[in-house]
């Protein structure tokens, strides 16, 4: 076997890089989507509303400064290819990408230690929460994800009796989205149905770095995800919660095999502000053991 080396510096550079952007540049297919919202709200209100969310993204990426003042926790989704050979500590060479990001970029850090003893903040905005999935190939593919406390509250777990079927999922997600006018509509749902307790949410929130426009290869998925969209835009939450038609831009669904007493659905709540960033890290050199 072949093994291609990763320096784990590259690995620092790469997620300090992802860090900063996806803090100051709003994802392009999510600045279409406003863009598209303003043809669709018939609000003034809301149309204001959508206007300056899309001057602030403008504002944002031209001056390098962050989207909102809330540059929030961050997760690392990590693709680490079989035939790379890091030498290290992947998961400490991920944080100081994070550290980095947040001490040079003066982003402000909201992560505390103790949570349930005392306010402690750590200073850096570190830890990060890390995923890593083994995947084919000799390269690491890194997305960072920041996501502010507001849309975090918002967000839902909940073990629903499996005698609801589709209504129950349903009715759930619209008892989310009814409660989130404080989370800075036009909204982003990611929804996770089916595993366990514990990986339900990560579904959920791995649902958000789908592209807008991306259509559920499932074609039962995708209905659900349309009839979501369209019955959430029915609440008339709005954008910034002050009435209209587009409360939410997205309702992405991911589904998962679970035990048969089950029904796990988490539903993770974005602000207009979907924050994320990818990139990739090559071998910078082969080695043949």
């Amino acid at each position: 076997m072949i093994l291609r080396n990763i320096e784990l510096a590259s690995i620092t550079d790469k997620i300090a890089e992802l860090a900063l952007e996806a803090n100051v540049r709003l994802r392009p297919d999510v600045l279409a989507s406003l863009k598209a919202a303003l043809s669709v709200e018939e609000s003034p209100m809301g149309r204001r509303v959508l206007e300056q969310l899309i001057e602030n993204a403008k504002i944002a990426l031209e001056s390098a400064l962050p989207i909102c003042q809330d540059t929030g926790i961050v997760t690392v989704y990590v693709k680490l290819g079989r035939d790379a050979r890091i030498e290290g500590d992947l998961f400490e060479s991920v944080q100081e990408g994070v550290r980095r990001a947040y001490l040079e970029g003066y982003l402000r850090k909201s992560i505390i230690r103790h949570p349930a003893l005392g306010v402690e903040n750590t200073g850096d905005n570190t830890p990060a929460a890390v995923e890593i999935e083994m995947v084919d190939g000799d390269s690491v593919d890194l997305t960072v994800m920041p996501k502010g406390g507001g849309s975090e509250n918002v967000s839902s777990l909940k073990m629903l009796p499996v005698s609801g079927g589709l209504t129950a999922i349903e009715g759930f997600v619209l008892e989310v989205a009814a409660g989130s006018a404080a989370a800075c509509p036009p909204l982003i749902l990611g929804v996770g149905i089916g595993g366990n307790f514990a990986d339900v949410a990560g579904s959920a929130k791995r649902a958000l770095l789908r592209r807008i426009d991306d259509r559920n290869k499932e074609p039962r998925l995708a209905d659900l995800e349309e009839r979501l969209l369209k019955r959430v835009n029915g609440l008339g939450i709005g954008p910034a919660g002050l009435g209209g038609r587009v409360t939410a831009l997205a309702v992405k669904v991911e589904e998962r095999s679970c035990h048969i007493a089950c029904l796990p659905v988490a539903v993770s709540v974005s602000c207009h502000a979907l924050r994320s960033a990818s990139g990739t890290v090559v071998p910078s050199s082969t080695v043949v053991p």
